[in-house]
């Protein structure tokens, strides 16, 4: 099979790699998408069945194509998905579909890279590994196999039917382990929810969607600082959006835990933080209505007030009294689903581009690997770098980088090009 030869090749047709097709097809840059799946796979088969975005239509989308639904709902999964497909259709992106990426090496005495895939070998100028930072899911070796519960991560959860009888504890109070406990107590189950330290933002104020809060506040552009990255946040669109609030859910029967920290003897430890987790979730969402209620009045917007927003439900019993040791048969549950996010997988580069954690080394997605990026990462340029509409502006960031760096390579001198045309 002959090698082709491409002046860019992207890896992963999810919204990340879509968006690179369509900056690079605006620089005239030859270029091919390569997904092992089908386009948008993690929004079919990665995620549970009645997920739906935690942004509203109107606002996380790319910037050339609306949604189908209602611009202020929050779409289904499959919708998502949907969306995307037909964005890839919209700008002709050539993507190859069921091509898996198994190695990207550095290429000798040449610009550019080999690129071995499992329909054959590519040389490409530059790569962009559009895969993001959500490949492999999580699961602390903390409660054996042999403790006798269903243990699945939340990557594997589809709906509560599939789970056996019995209670269920999530671990982890992000958007995923919050949903996922909210949906699992209208189910009837019991549920208790392992809570560390989060944000929570209001789902609206005032009249306006969060989206729209930060950014006329200028929250999206915020870049990150050390440890910022990686503050887990609990919002959701769910029942045409409201705000995640962990009282709410104790007060309709939820028991709420402090981080999971240990097992032993069939009874899990419980870090006596639980009150401090709660607090500071409090302190986010306020500061959010503070900076809001300012901007309406030295703008002189005419917004509604909303003092009830303010307002927080009492401590209940099990903050108050916190559990610091669960007796897990005791407590009849027989399953337990982690919420504690992904890791990454980059083996696939056989570069040196990575840091001790196996973090891409980068600038913006500009890796320290010339002629290679990334794309798709949290807090890549910026807060809403991992929303849908923030990878398609960190994209064009990414494409413009190429285009500057190929005029570069192109550029000749006019006496070296005289000489080269000189017999």
């Amino acid at each position: 099979m002959p090698i082709e030869e491409v002046s860019a090749l992207v890896v992963g047709a999810g919204q990340a790699g879509i968006a690179a097709s369509e900056h690079l097809r605006g620089y005239g840059i030859d270029h091919v998408v390569l997904e092992r799946d089908r386009i948008a796979e993690r929004w079919r088969s990665g995620r549970w069945d009645s997920l739906v975005a935690n942004g509203p239509a109107w606002h996380d989308r790319f910037p050339n194509l609306e949604f189908a639904s209602a611009r202020d709902g929050f779409p289904g999964k499959e919708e998502v998905a949907d969306y995307f497909v037909a964005y890839a259709e919209k700008i002709a992106a050539p993507i190859r579909t069921g091509v898996e990426v198994h190695s990207v090496a550095r290429l000798t005495g040449r610009p550019g890279f080999r690129v071995e895939t499992s329909a054959g070998t590519y040389h490409a100028g530059c790569v962009i590994a559009a895969t993001g930072a959500f490949q492999t899911p999580v699961i602390p070796r903390l409660i054996p196999d042999t403790a006798g519960l269903l243990q699945i991560h939340s990557a594997a959860y589809r709906n509560p039917a599939q789970l056996p009888d019995g209670a269920v504890l999530v671990v982890g109070s992000g958007s995923s382990g919050a949903q996922i406990a909210e949906e699992l107590q209208e189910a009837g189950r019991q549920v208790y929810l392992s809570v560390g330290p989060h944000g929570r933002p209001p789902r609206s104020y005032r009249g306006q969607d969060f989206c729209w809060w930060l950014g006329v506040l200028n929250k999206w552009d915020a870049e990150a600082v050390p440890g910022v990255e990686h503050t887990t946040i609990a919002v959701s669109g769910a029942h045409g959006g409201r705000t995640v609030d962990l009282r709410r859910f104790a007060a309709s029967g939820m028991i709420l835990l402090g981080r999971t920290e240990a097992f032993h003897d069939g009874k899990l430890t419980l870090a006596p933080d639980l009150a401090r987790n709660l607090a500071k979730g409090d302190a986010d969402f306020l500061a959010v209505l503070d900076e809001a209620d300012a901007y309406v009045a030295r703008n002189g917007i005419d917004l509604p007030e909303e003092p009830q927003a303010r307002v927080m439900l009492p401590d209940p019993a099990c903050v108050r009294e916190p559990i610091r040791e669960l007796d897990l048969a005791a407590a009849g549950i027989t399953t337990v689903i982690w919420a504690t996010g992904y890791s990454s997988d980059y083996s696939w580069l056989k570069l040196e581009v990575l840091d001790a954690e196996g973090r891409p080394k980068h600038q913006r997605g500009v890796a320290v690997e010339p002629g290679l990026y990334f794309l798709g990462l949290p807090w890549q340029t910026r807060r809403g770098s991992s929303f849908i509409w923030g990878v398609w502006h960190d994209a064009r960031y990414v494409a413009d980088h190429i285009a500057k760096q190929r005029a570069y390579q192109a550029y000749r001198p006019a006496e070296l090009r005289l000489a080269s045309t000189t017999p």
